[in-house]
Formats: structure tokens, C-alpha cells, sequence
């Protein structure tokens, strides 16, 4: 008697050596790779997000450029409106027959609206009291000068659109002028002025937050003019100015210069 034979049906994708029917040959594979459909548009992207990068990039440097010209501008024209104080201001100082009373606050100048809060151009809030504190703490704070520290008063403050009649100035800068005595005077008293020389020191707010300030002397000439130097810059160069302007001042004097003698020591006339 024969054994009995079982046949069992194996599937043909599990069968050993044969190949699923839906899994791609190496030829499929090797045609599919070599298929170039779609690299245009990969390109193309590419190129585009490269070009949009580019162009935020030049609308950035281009509004860079913008804000520094404007905050330079603003800077400027901060600083020349102080300058402006300063000169309107020199012109009231000639009007004043004593000059401790404008040590004193006593004296102002016409150029003075008297606000204690003003509001800028920029809409921020300006203290014009804490302004002239912050002023005199940063004197006392460096005291240079010991007991001939000047002490700040109010001299003059306004907008300097005001400084010409009629507000023919176009100008959104607002102006601090203060007073104090020339800190080169010895006499240990900076409420009386005893040489004739005064120290203007003028604080300027103008647009974009933009802020200057100037610091001078002025002293009166033996005409009854004003002029002007800037702190630590009342040496030689400054003598032979007065001497320039002096001539000019009065027609039909010579023109002189001051010099050092090297064996006095002494200022000499030329």
C-alpha cells in the first residue's frame, strides 16, 4: 500500500526565487530615476525664495540708511538751534547792566515762556525743572572746581522757533538756557561775578529724541560787545581772535597780535 501524498498550495508571492508582481525591477527603478519631471519646479523655488531673500534684504539696508539720514539730520539741527540759543542769548546778556542779578535767576531774558512741563515734538513729556537738576547734580558730581562750582539758574527757555519775530524760524527744538559764574574766578562765591565773564550752558530737545549741549563763556569787551569761547578754549587762539575782532569792531584801528614773550613769560601786543 502506497503512502498517502499531501499537497499544500503555496502562494506565489511567498514562494521562494519568485517576485511580487507590484514591486518594481531595477529597470522600472533605473527609468524612474532618470525621469526629470518636476525639477523645473524645484529650480524654480529655489530661485524664488533666493530673490525674496534678496530683496528683504535691500528693503532693509535701504530703511537702515533711511533712519540714520533722518537721525543725523535731527542731530543737526538740534545742535545749531542750541548754537542759536547761545547768540539770542549773548544779545540779552548786553542789555543786562548787572550781572549778578542774573546770577541770581533774578534777570531773565525775553526769551522765556516760563512752562515747567513742556511737550516735544516727539509727544514725550520734557521737565524743564528736572532738566536744570540734572544739570547742577552732574556739576556737583565732577566738582572740578570746588567752591567756584558754578550754580545753575534759569536765563532764558523757549522754543526755538520763538527766537525770531513772528516765529520766522521753522524749528521743533525746545531750548534750556542756564547760568552760571565763569569757574575760573577764585573768588569762592559763584553768585557774584567779579571779572566780568559768565558760563552759559544750554540744553537742546529736538526731534526723534535727539538731544545737544553747549557749553561757553562770555565775557564783555571794552566797547560794551559780547563774545564768546568754548570752555577750555580760551588760550592763545582766543586772545589773537579778540585781538582780530577788536579792529573790526572799531573802523580805522590797526590790526594787532598777541603773543607769548619767551623770556617774561608775559602777553605781548603786536
Amino acid at each position: 500500500m502506497r503512502p498517502r501524498r499531501e499537497l499544500v498550495r503555496v502562494p506565489r508571492a511567498e514562494a521562494p526565487g519568485l517576485r511580487h508582481p507590484k514591486a518594481p525591477g531595477r529597470p522600472a527603478l533605473l527609468a524612474r530615476a532618470r525621469d526629470e519631471r518636476g525639477v523645473a519646479l524645484i529650480i524654480a523655488l529655489l530661485a524664488t525664495i533666493l530673490l525674496t531673500a534678496l530683496g528683504v534684504a535691500l528693503v532693509m539696508y535701504s530703511n537702515t540708511e533711511t533712519i540714520i539720514t533722518s537721525n543725523y539730520r535731527n542731530a543737526q539741527q538740534t545742535l545749531y538751534a542750541a548754537d542759536a540759543g547761545v547768540e539770542s542769548t549773548m544779545q540779552d546778556l548786553l542789555l543786562e547792566a548787572d550781572w549778578n542779578r542774573v546770577l541770581s535767576g533774578a534777570e531773565h531774558s525775553g526769551f522765556f515762556d516760563g512752562n515747567t512741563s513742556v511737550t516735544l515734538a516727539d509727544g514725550s513729556t520734557l521737565n524743564t525743572e528736572t532738566i536744570r537738576q540734572e544739570v547742577q547734580a552732574h556739576t556737583a558730581r565732577l566738582h572740578y572746581w570746588g567752591q567756584n562750582d558754578p550754580v545753575w539758574n534759569w536765563y532764558a527757555r523757549g522754543p526755538a522757533g520763538d527766537l525770531m519775530p513772528n516765529g520766522g524760524l521753522n524749528s521743533d527744538v525746545y531750548l534750556l538756557v542756564f547760568v552760571g559764574d565763569d569757574p575760573s574766578e577764585t573768588d569762592g562765591d559763584p553768585a557774584r561775578d567779579t571779572n566780568g565773564v559768565l558760563t552759559l550752558h544750554v540744553e537742546a530737545f529736538g526731534p526723534g529724541g535727539s538731544r545737544k549741549a553747549l557749553e561757553v563763556t562770555v565775557t564783555r569787551t571794552n566797547n560794551m560787545e559780547i563774545e564768546r569761547g568754548y570752555i577750555a578754549q580760551r588760550g592763545q587762539e582766543e586772545l589773537n581772535q579778540r585781538a582780530r575782532k577788536a579792529a573790526v569792531q572799531n573802523p580805522g584801528r590797526s590790526l594787532t597780535e598777541m603773543k607769548m614773550s619767551l623770556s617774561t613769560g608775559n602777553m605781548v601786543t603786536q
